[in-house]
Formats: C-alpha cells, structure tokens, sequence
C-alpha cells in the first residue's frame, strides 16, 4: 500500500531494478570499466569479432573455436529474410522514420517464427540468433530500398560484419573496415539497464513473447533521448561544418541552453568507456581514405576538446560513431537503426535471464491529485 511518503526518484536515478549477470560499468570511480560478463570491454573490443561478442553475452562465456563455429553456422543460416519481409519494405511508404519502419518489420519476422510462441529457454535463445542475424540483413535492404536498388542477398562465407558492408554497398569491404565495423558492433551490443533494455525486460515480465519484448525496446530506441541521439551525433557535425566553427558554434548552443548532441550520460559522468576505441578508429578511417571528408573527425576532436574545457562533459560513444560510420560509408540515416542491430544481442540476454528468474515489474506512483470530490450527476453540471 501507498501512503504517499515514500521517496519518488525521478527517472529512477539510481535505482536498483534487478540484479543481473550480464554487464558491469562503473561510471563513477573508473568510467574505463565496462565488463560483459565479466570480461573487460577494453580487452575484447577490438580484438574479437561481433560473432564471439554476441555469443559471450547470450551464453555467458566466450567461445571455444568449435562453439564459434557451430554459432556462426547458426547465425549465417537465419540471415535470409521471408520474401514477404523483403517485399514489405520495399512497399513501406517513402519519408517514413527508418525506426518506425525497423519496428514495422521486426514485428512481422515474429509473424514468420516457428517459436514465437515458445518461451522456453531453448526457444527464447535459438530466436535471438535468429533475430541477431536478420537485423542486419533488414537495414542493408532499407538502405538499398531507400537509393532506389535491389536488396544483396546475403553471403553466407563472409562474417557477420563483412557480410553487412557487402549488403549495405553491394561490394566487399576492406579489412580495416570490417575490423572497425566490428568494434562498433561489440560497442553497443549491451550497456546495462538503459532505456529500450528496460522496456524489454518490462514486457518480458508479463509473460509476453521475445518479438514482442524487443519492439518495445526498439521503440525506446528510436526515442531522441535515447538512441535517436546518435542521428543528433550526425547533424552536429554536419551543422559545425568546419573545425574553424566549434567554438562559435558551441557557446551559441551553450548560450541557448541547448544539448550538445554527443555529449553526457546518465551513468558515465568523467568519461565514456567505449568512446577511446571509436576515436582512435576514426583517425585510422580518415587517414586512409580519398573519398570521404577528413574533417568529420577533426570537428568530433575539436568539439570534445572544447565542450569538456568549458563545462566538463564528457562525449559519449554516439560522438566518434557518427564520424566511424560515416568513414564506412555506412548510411547516416540508419544509425540508429545500426544501434538495434548491435544491440539486439543485449536486449535478448536481459530478455532471457527476466524469462528465466521471472517478476512482473510493476512500481507504484506518489498520487499527488484530488481526494474525495464529490460527484455531481450529469444532468447537474
């Protein structure tokens, strides 16, 4: 029973909703510590692929070669898409949110799962490499939708991250950028109890299905606040222009009392744990190429710089993504698209482990509205 005494935490700031054994960060004393079971972010970020990252996390160990292998099988067999999926995002209508199309189609592949139904452990697991393989091949097709070409057929020799730049462009990538496209992949493959985590293990907590727990968190995603963050990440850069405007640009949004897109975190307050990878990774990307704009890191740099001197906030990951997969000729206004694509793997391990050791999650209110006002019959008012 409420008796309207208890403490309200905004946002549950803080708040302990669960106990999980799946992430570990510590924003406070040492924001370098970001561990997936255990395993410290700054050892296997780029020195796994996303295929080792993603079973570390759903299974709760890394893998062995025979248990990669049987995985990568298991993940390169479920990236064909249903031709009615296919077909559907090619119907969707033009100039709709990339989100709310992701949403629309992820809805459907439940639609086409032999165990959506099923919310066994087995099930709940075999559903997440499902999903896991196919939400790469849904926004390779809604990039090639969207430039007017057919969708690329999966290649099912290449590896996950390789085989998504071949779908995304149509050719095959080089090794540097398929190494940093899987590095931004482990980066944002889990981060704790955010927002769409949150959401999904919310909906899981009603006994739902696992399709119907990740909408939910894609629709949490798709949010400015949260994952619609990323494509800000973008049009700060895009809006700065060149490296000659942070400054001006930067007191002016201050100035305004506007958010710096990039920038801040709820849990991380002296630094990013991911953001070191992504930074020095768009210096190697923009060093290298001969077609892409040089500046797009050097503004990312600059803007860090300047923003931290003068109000000590800290960039967050979304910062040196924005200018990674823009190197990586990765389409900008899939980004946040790109993040349920990585992430889909953390949602499905928090999904899991609720499934498994379940409780509805239902917190209360503080009532702060009237009491006993009478009532007046309509004839009377």
């Amino acid at each position: 029973m409420s008796t309207g005494t208890e403490q309200v935490i905004s946002g549950l700031e803080g708040v302990l909703a669960c106990e999980s054994g799946i992430t570990f960060l510590d924003g406070l004393a040492d924001p370098s510590v970001l561990e997936y079971r255990g395993y410290n972010i700054q050892d296997i970020a780029e020195t796994t692929n996303f295929e080792e990252v993603a079973f570390l996390v759903l299974e709760g160990h890394l893998p062995n070669a025979a248990e990669l292998a049987a995985f990568d099988q298991q993940l390169k067999a479920a990236r064909t898409l249903p031709p009615e999926v296919l077909q559907t995002i090619e119907t969707l209508p033009k100039g709709i949110h990339p989100m709310a199309a992701f949403r629309t189609i992820v809805s459907m592949l439940a639609c086409f799962d032999p165990q959506q139904e099923d919310n066994s452990h087995e099930a709940n697991r075999a559903k997440a490499v499902r999903m896991t393989a196919q939400f790469a091949t849904v926004v390779a097709a809604q990039n090639r939708v969207a430039q007017g070409k057919p969708s690329v057929a999966p290649d099912l020799s290449l590896g996950h991250s390789d085989n998504y730049l071949y779908m995304l462009n149509g050719e095959r990538a080089d090794d540097t950028s398929i190494r940093t496209l899987d590095t931004a992949m482990n980066l944002y493959a889990e981060h704790e109890l955010n927002a769409s985590t949150f959401a999904v293990r919310v909906v899981v907590g009603t006994v739902s299905d696992l399709h119907s727990a990740i909408v939910a968190g894609i629709g949490a995603l798709k949010g400015p606040a949260h994952g619609g963050a990323a494509d800000d990440s973008i049009a700060l850069i895009q809006e700065i222009g060149d490296v000659e405007n942070v400054k001006s640009w930067v007191d002016k949004a201050f100035a305004e009392k506007r958010l710096i897109p990039g920038f801040g975190h709820r849990v991380y307050k002296t630094g990013d744990a991911r953001t070191p990878h992504l930074r020095a990774m768009c210096r190697e990307l923009a060093s290298r190429s001969t077609t892409k704009d040089a500046s797009w890191v050097d503004i990312a740099l600059a803007t860090e710089d300047y923003v931290r001197s003068m109000k000590r906030l800290v960039a967050n990951v979304d910062l040196y993504a924005a200018a990674a997969l823009y190197y990586l000729d990765f389409p900008l206004h899939l980004f946040t698209n790109f993040v349920a694509s990585a992430r889909i793997v953390g949602w499905s391990a928090h999904a899991i482990e609720q499934f498994d050791n379940n409780r509805i999650i239902r917190p209360r209110t503080r009532y702060v509205g009237p009491h006993a006002r009478p009532f007046v019959p309509l004839e009377q008012r």
